[in-house]
């Protein structure tokens, strides 16, 4: 391919998209493929998007974010987690996408090794093999009680190259979420080692039982090699406004002005004063959200658990099922057939990384309804392929 870089030429469109794009505006599709609900970004937050537009605020900003904007996710992380923050560690450079995008091009050289803990979203492996790293995985443990993975088997999964790592918890796709203990284990392991560790906490509040998972920032030093993504798609349902934020190293801060301004010029002004609107008014539509998905969780569960093809080891947090489907070969082929069948999008299971070709993920953020609906159609399938496989 002339003119590309051998890493990019290399890059091929991930599953999630590869089924969702031939019906992305179907709206006879129920659509589980994507990571968000059907619930509109509430009044409150779309108000204050339109009243900066009419107050003449479009114009350009700092590339690290307004003043206003920071200080409010400081108070909203210092109120969260009982701690007191750097306001000059928190920057907003967009999406929480570009986030870790900026963290890996900061960290990396041709030839380094990168580490992810899997099953992973897959624009994660992307961003880190467009710097020209190698990238390796460590796999999470299915269990009957939930996906499992502790410090130690990560960090033996470290090679003498590895120069970042990549851990989201609560995980998409898996629901894992990672203990305290081992949050300090692997920070000392890191912070000792000179390992940029990219935490991605953007489903902190969607831990089943628990008003916030367990964050690295509780126990961060301000110099550590961490970069903590977070944003506002999932908690407040702005996916589409694509904001997100950052907390670095005291010791990055220039440079992630920097990059900003290469890579987006900042994150879009009236979106950030919407923003401030989520943090400061938004706490009772956090928690309705985070009710709805706890009951959308035990609704998968309760459908699939009594299925001989289905192994669904229980989400802890997000809002994802990533159920095993026995007597598939190809979670891709199993998707696209979903689809034509049935009119529901999920995303196949061999685009969050290896080992995971008999899954897909189901994201149950839809409406209850919605969700009942869709998880029939899907039980409805996999009988037909049974009844096929009988008579074949």
């Amino acid at each position: 391919m002339k003119g590309v870089r051998p890493e990019i030429a290399r890059l091929e469109q991930n599953g999630i998209t590869a089924v969702a794009f031939s019906r992305l505006d179907d709206p006879s599709v129920i659509p589980f493929w994507f990571g968000e609900g059907d619930i509109v970004t509430p009044d409150f937050i779309r108000d204050a998007a339109k009243n900066a537009l009419d107050n003449g605020e479009t114009f350009y900003v700092h590339t690290r974010g307004i003043k206003s904007l920071r200080s409010a996710i400081k108070t909203y992380l210092d109120d969260l987690y009982s701690i007191e923050l750097d306001p000059d560690r928190v920057s907003i450079p967009g999406s929480a996408m570009l986030g870790v995008t900026i963290a890996a091009q900061m960290a990396l050289n041709k030839g380094d090794d990168a580490l992810v803990v899997s099953p992973h979203w897959p624009n994660i492996e992307t961003t880190y093999r467009i710097t020209g790293a190698n990238v390796n995985t460590v796999r999470q443990r299915e269990t009957s009680t939930g996906w499992e993975l502790s410090a130690d088997e990560i960090i033996a999964a470290v090679t003498p190259k590895t120069r970042s790592l990549f851990v989201n918890s609560p995980c998409n796709p898996t629901g894992w979420v990672m203990s305290r203990t081992d949050q300090q284990v692997l920070l000392d392991f890191c912070r000792e080692s000179n390992i940029l560790l990219i935490a991605d906490e953007v489903y902190h509040r969607h831990i089943f039982g628990k008003n916030v998972a367990p964050s690295f920032l509780e126990i961060a030093k301000p110099d550590d090699p961490l970069v903590v993504v977070n944003g506002f798609s999932k908690a407040w349902a702005m996916t589409g406004w694509r904001v997100g934020w950052v907390v670095t190293p005291i010791s990055q801060a220039n440079h992630w002005a920097i990059m900003s301004e290469c890579f987006n010029t900042g994150a879009t002004v009236f979106a950030q004063h919407a923003c401030i609107a989520a943090l400061e008014q938004g706490e009772e539509f956090v928690q309705s959200l985070k009710t709805q998905y706890e009951q959308g969780a035990a609704i998968v569960i309760d459908a699939f658990k009594h299925h001989p093809r289905i192994q669904l080891a229980p989400p802890r947090g997000a809002f994802y099922a990533f159920p095993k489907i026995t007597n598939i070969d190809s979670s891709l082929d199993f998707a696209k057939q979903l689809l034509s069948a049935e009119d529901v999008g999920v995303a196949p299971g061999y685009t969050f990384g290896p080992g995971n070709d008999r899954h897909i993920r189901i994201c149950f953020a839809q409406s209850h309804e919605r969700l009942e609906l869709g998880l029939a159609r899907i039980l409805n399938f996999i009988e037909r392929d049974d009844n096929e496989r009988r008579v074949s």
